[in-house]
């Protein structure tokens, strides 16, 4: 596939290749055009297949600072080129001497947005079950999300706040196949696993995650921040990590989004294919299907509950990079993680 979706072109065929034409960026497989589009209509590639871009595309798209991105087939970011990077540097100099405690306090604010994303989603499905067993345990596990809220107010070090979001992970995905209310035996869900998925719901969940994470750096990056300093997530080589404490609050949007995609039989199970090993993977029309859907819901417009104003839930990500720069350019400032309504 070789589609243009929101002004980022994805790429997921393998062997096609990406040239130019003066100012239109060409994809061909072959000899045959997939695809033409003038370089004003594009903000990103996003390249998720063993495909080629010539030197002269690529020159052109960081002259035009059009940023390539490359994921693996199954999702999984891998890195990403850009021109000339507009950074703050003075706001980066601040990221950089942020100390132990402003850290706690931004990432304080960051997980107590998940935990209660994540308590929401749980109270929405508890919503529109009929299953009274399901809707007890659901409420089991809200319970003990609120006891972790209260918890995490009290946490002052790093570590104790990086206990209490992989605790209220584990709780959370425990009543997590309870939201699956069609296509239940093919979208079975028993087990949270990362690499490889071992499910078609983690295979999606892994997908929409890559995604997330390309679209969070990319926020940082738009704002000045460098993606790669974090204030929870420890620094590794490659490891786009402030991107990551960004995307914290908005995974359970992700899981929301997978989970409509599923029980609107938007996705069904011949769009994620089997492999050796008990591996799963999505098939070429169902990262269409998906990365299509995704995109629309991103032109979706909602109000932001701390600012009261609206916005796309694309623009939202930006949004909250600009509200995390601001608290780490004045660390007197509160971080107000975006609570899905």
């Amino acid at each position: 596939m070789a589609d243009v979706k929101l002004n980022i072109v994805f790429i997921t065929l393998d062997g096609l290749y990406i040239h130019h034409e003066l100012e239109v960026l060409i994809i061909k497989d072959r000899e045959k055009v997939l695809l033409k589009v003038p370089f004003h209509h594009i903000q990103g590639i996003t390249i998720m297949s063993h495909s080629t871009i010539s030197p002269s595309a690529l020159g052109k798209c960081l002259k035009k600072g059009i940023h390539v991105s490359y994921l693996t087939p199954g999702g999984k970011f891998l890195g990403r080129l850009e021109g000339r990077n507009s950074g703050n540097i003075l706001l980066r100099k601040q990221q950089f001497l942020l100390k132990d405690k402003e850290k706690v306090n931004i990432s304080k604010s960051i997980i107590a947005g998940k935990i209660q994303n994540q308590r929401l989603n749980l109270m929405r499905t508890a919503r529109e079950l009929s299953n009274e067993n399901h809707v007890f345990s659901i409420r089991e596990v809200v319970s003990r999300l609120e006891k972790n809220l209260e918890n995490l107010e009290r946490s002052d070090t790093l570590e104790s706040i990086r206990g209490y979001e992989g605790l209220s992970a584990k709780e959370y995905f425990s009543v997590f196949d309870h939201c699956i209310l069609h296509q239940k035996s093919e979208f079975e869900f028993t087990k949270r696993s990362k690499r490889p998925p071992r499910s078609r719901i983690n295979a999606l969940l892994s997908f929409v995650y890559s995604i997330l994470t390309n679209d969070c750096l990319s926020a940082c990056q738009n704002v000045g921040l460098d993606p790669y300093e974090g204030v929870l997530h420890d620094e590794r080589p490659g490891r786009p990590s402030l991107a990551l404490d960004l995307m914290e609050e908005f995974r359970p949007f992700a899981d929301r989004f997978v989970i409509t995609l599923i029980n609107r039989k938007q996705i069904k199970p011949n769009h994620i294919e089997e492999r050796v090993g008990s591996v799963y993977f999505l098939t070429q029309d169902g990262k269409k299907e998906l990365i299509t859907n995704y995109q629309k819901r991103k032109l979706e417009i909602i109000t932001h509950h701390f600012l009261q104003q609206k916005t796309t839930i694309g623009e939202l990500i930006l949004v909250q990079a600009r509200l995390l720069a601001k608290s780490i350019r004045n660390p007197k400032v509160d971080y107000v993680p975006h609570i899905w309504r």
